[in-house]
């Protein structure tokens, strides 16, 4: 395995720059979830010239790809990118800025669909030197739900051939670049939309009696709801949070309705299901009782992430192995979300972050913002251990 491990440490580095190009074409043409049609045709040129046989057009714009090693039936291992990008202005000054304006790849799957392009190219390289098979899953619309992961896996991406493992990776600019980041077992939370209606009675904001406002009441829903979903560990790590209240208004004009958007996230499904009646229910009493109506919608996201214990903890070693002990490090608990999730849920899974910051340089801004980018030495990294893991996993009974 050494032997192998400097193959694609050396070949990572020397497709390096055209890994970068990938990276850079991406960044410059994103285009949203579900609609990533030539980012789709782009992939597939390059599957094309690598010689890695594909199938185009699941889930419209998702690509599925195998590269067969010597007996390739003995043991199958999936690598998952996505593709969408977010609806944001750029204000990022590159050579490769977003063309498509208002439109961006502030969440990295720009780098993730070229480490895994990267990845292909070496692991087809190498197809004699392993048993099994590499599928590649390019995968739309991570971004919005119900998730491109859910639809795949409607259309049979787990199937024809069933992978035993999984794995996928996401840039992380709070580690510097040359690191990269684990965790065993549960990881990331379960992610719900919810879209509140609170009615209650219009009118002339100098005329109290003849009114009953609706901000008031979906004040004191927001207030108690707070109070009672707070982030705590009775239950499970849990966040009920508002981001958006709407009551078309004025100052002396009380609106006859009020509009709220916000999220629930846990990571626990049996408690997900009694908050979700939990909460409802504690919302609709509120508005009874001050004399309005509420309509409590929650719309069902993606499910908690989990990775596996003991193939997560093989990677960890692996990771040890190709990068050094010390570039490894343990990761947190995260309450954000990731439609990988669904993956986690039917087969043994690995979801690993990939240090792209560069303080030094500048190289600081968080996903989901305008000025986000990376350090372009991440993608040396991305695809060569991407290869490597997959391999590694190959090579275990």
């Amino acid at each position: 395995m050494s032997e192998l491990k400097f193959k694609i440490q050396s070949l990572s580095k020397h497709y390096l720059s055209e890994t970068i190009s990938i990276r850079r074409h991406l960044h410059a043409h994103p285009e949203l979830s579900f609609e990533e049609f030539k980012t789709s045709d782009f992939i597939a040129s390059k599957l094309k010239e690598y010689g890695i046989p594909f199938k185009q057009g699941m889930v419209k714009t998702g690509i599925v790809a195998l590269i067969e090693g010597k007996n390739p039936s003995k043991k199958i291992i999936a690598l998952r990118a996505d593709l969408d990008a977010l609806p944001i202005f750029e204000s990022t000054t590159c050579d490769y800025k977003s063309t498509n304006v208002g439109v961006m790849h502030a969440c990295g799957h720009d780098v993730h669909s070229a480490s895994l392009l990267g990845a292909a190219k070496i692991l087809n390289e190498l197809k004699d030197e392993f048993e099994g098979t590499i599928k590649l899953i390019f995968q739309p619309g991570e971004e919005k739900l119900p998730g491109g992961a859910s639809l795949m896996i409607k259309e049979g991406v787990l199937k024809d051939p069933t992978p035993q493992r999984i794995f996928a990776q996401h840039v992380f600019p709070s580690m510097e670049v040359g690191k990269v980041g684990f965790r065993k077992g549960m990881y990331m939370a379960s992610t719900d939309e919810i879209y509140v209606t609170v009615k209650g009675k219009g009118g002339h904001a100098a005329m109290p009696a003849d009114y009953n406002s609706p901000l008031l009441i979906a004040s004191q829903i927001l207030l108690e709801l707070n109070n009672a979903f707070m982030l705590s560990e009775q239950q499970a790590p849990t966040v009920l949070a508002f981001g958006k209240i709407t009551g078309n208004g004025a100052t002396n004009v009380i609106p006859d309705e009020v509009k709220l958007e916000g999220t629930f996230r846990t990571m626990n499904e049996s408690w997900r299901a009694e908050a979700h009646v939990k909460m409802r229910a504690m919302a609709e009493d509120i508005a009874k009782k001050m004399g309005g109506v509420c309509d409590f919608v929650i719309e069902n996201g993606y499910p908690f992430l989990v990775n596996d214990e003991q193939v997560t903890g093989n990677a960890w070693k692996a990771a040890e192995d190709y990068l050094g002990k010390e570039n490894v490090e343990e990761l947190p608990l995260r309450m954000t979300a990731e439609d990988f999730s669904f993956y986690s849920q039917q087969v043994p899974a690995c979801f690993y972050r990939l240090g792209s910051g560069n303080k030094a340089k500048g190289i600081i801004s968080g996903v989901h913002t305008s000025s986000f980018d990376i350090d372009e030495q991440a993608l040396e990294i991305g695809a060569g251990l991407m290869a490597w893991l997959a391999l590694n996993e190959l090579k275990i009974n």
